[in-house]
C-alpha cells in the first residue's frame, strides 16, 4: 500500500473513532468568576455587565431574546479551559451588540444549548465533546 493510501486510512479510521465518542457531556461552570476572569485579562472590556436569569431586573430592554451560539475546538483539552476560551466568544458577542446599541447590560442569560433552556443563579452550560467545545447563551440586551 501506498504511504498516501495508508494516511487517508489512518485519517479515516481516526476519523471514524472520533464520530463514535463525540457525544457531548455537559459541564456546568461558575458564570461570574469566568466574566471576571475574561475582563481581567482583556477579552471583555467592562463596560458592558452580564446577570444570568434571576440575578438582575430593571433597565429598559432594547432586545429580547438575543441568543449566541459559539464553539471552538476542543480537542485535546480539558473541558473547563474549552469552555472558559468558548464563553468568551459568546460574551464578547454579546458585549459587541450590546455597545453597538446603546446598552450596557445583558440581563436575564440562560444556557440555550441546542434551543434547550437551563436557568442558573450561579453557572453556565458547556458542551464538551472530543473535537468540539460549544456554549450557547440567551438573554437579552438592555440599557441600565
Amino acid at each position: 500500500m501506498s504511504l498516501k493510501k495508508m494516511a487517508m486510512t489512518f485519517t479515516l479510521c481516526i476519523g471514524a473513532a472520533m464520530g463514535v465518542h463525540a457525544a457531548d457531556d455537559m459541564h456546568n461552570f461558575n458564570f461570574k468568576e469566568a466574566v471576571d476572569r475574561a475582563v481581567a485579562d482583556g477579552f471583555l472590556d467592562g463596560s458592558v455587565k452580564f446577570y444570568l436569569a434571576g440575578t438582575k431586573s430593571g433597565g429598559q430592554v432594547i432586545e429580547k431574546d438575543l441568543v449566541t451560539n459559539k464553539k471552538t475546538n476542543g480537542f485535546a483539552k480539558r473541558a473547563n479551559k474549552a469552555c472558559d476560551h468558548v464563553l468568551r466568544s459568546a460574551l464578547i458577542q454579546f458585549q459587541n451588540t450590546a455597545k453597538a446599541k446603546g446598552a450596557n447590560a445583558v440581563t436575564n442569560i440562560v444556557s440555550y444549548y441546542k434551543s434547550n433552556e437551563n436557568k442558573s443563579t450561579t453557572t453556565y452550560q458547556c458542551a464538551k465533546g472530543t473535537a468540539l467545545a460549544g456554549v450557547a447563551l440567551k438573554g437579552d440586551i438592555v440599557k441600565l
